[in-house]
């Protein structure tokens, strides 16, 4: 009886300890999903706020906006897309918001449409809103090692892949066959302090996370040509671009797992001065 009892103590033992895991887990699931959700609600209130006071503006060419070809074959899309439009955004209200904002960047099929930030790292903005307060759903940001003026030839974004579709949530959209098979949505459009620009996509990949495509520095044109063609190789569709040395890229970059990252490469196609005074 007294074996019987003992055994009956550990049993209880047991399942009251499996309980307390059950709960704890639980308890600790239910706090992730409430601060996600507030996370998400911040976002919100962010892109609220910045929709009321950052209106675009799409832009006609002027005689200053330049056209940048590299030998474009006549059927090349590149001849569709350089008709389209510049964007412009008065940057004047979000810098009382943020001074730390850099540029916008407008991604065709996609809901990635925001101003983006640059500070001293690249951390800061994983756990902090446009407004720089806390929120793990951070925001849209250059890399620190970009200067942002219209100089880099490897400017790169980051942001976090949310589900809710925000920030670079969309991004992900670029591996389906819905995105690909539209060529509408193969460009994309950035305003910086500098210049307003047009670039034409030529690379889009999943890719286990590494950081050879996010440099930013090169010796000549010929190693920047041959990084270059390195992306557009890795490429999962043929977006009939050329590319070269000469050229100036745009690179977007987001989690697609947690092993795992979704890339979009773009070259500079178009670009004009901006003279706001903002």
């Amino acid at each position: 009886m007294k074996i019987h009892r003992g055994k009956s103590r550990i049993r209880t033992a047991i399942s009251c300890i499996i309980a307390l895991i059950c709960l704890v887990g639980i308890g600790y699931s239910g706090w992730k999903i409430i601060e996600w959700k507030m996370d998400s609600n911040k976002t919100e209130e962010q892109t609220n706020i910045i929709d009321e006071v950052a209106k675009i503006t799409e832009e006609e060419d002027g005689a200053d906006t330049e056209r940048i070809v590299s030998n474009e074959p006549p059927d090349t899309p590149y001849w569709n897309y350089i008709k389209m439009k510049l964007i412009d955004v008065d940057f004047t209200e979000l810098r009382k918001i943020n001074h730390e904002v850099g540029g916008w960047v407008q991604v065709g099929g996609t809901n990635i449409n925001y101003p983006f930030a640059k500070t001293s790292n690249n951390d800061f903005y994983l756990t902090h809103s446009f407004d720089r307060s806390y929120s793990k759903a951070g925001w849209v940001f250059a890399d620190f090692r970009n200067r942002v003026d219209g100089t880099d030839k490897n400017l790169i974004l980051y942001a976090h892949g949310r589900y809710d579709a925000t920030m670079f949530g969309t991004l992900r959209n670029i591996l389906t066959s819905g995105w690909l098979n539209n060529p509408d949505n193969f460009t994309v459009r950035t305003i910086n302090n500098s210049e307003k620009a047009l670039w034409q996509v030529f690379s889009v990949y999943k890719i286990p996370a590494t950081n050879d495509y996010i440099q930013t520095e090169f010796s000549n044109d010929d190693e920047f040509g041959r990084f270059a063609e390195n992306l557009k190789n890795r490429s999962a569709h043929d977006f009939r671009a050329t590319i070269s040395g000469t050229d100036r890229i745009l690179t977007l970059s987001t989690c697609y797992s947690s092993e795992e990252r979704v890339v979009l490469h773009a070259k500079l196609i178009k670009r004009a001065p901006r003279n706001s005074a903002d």
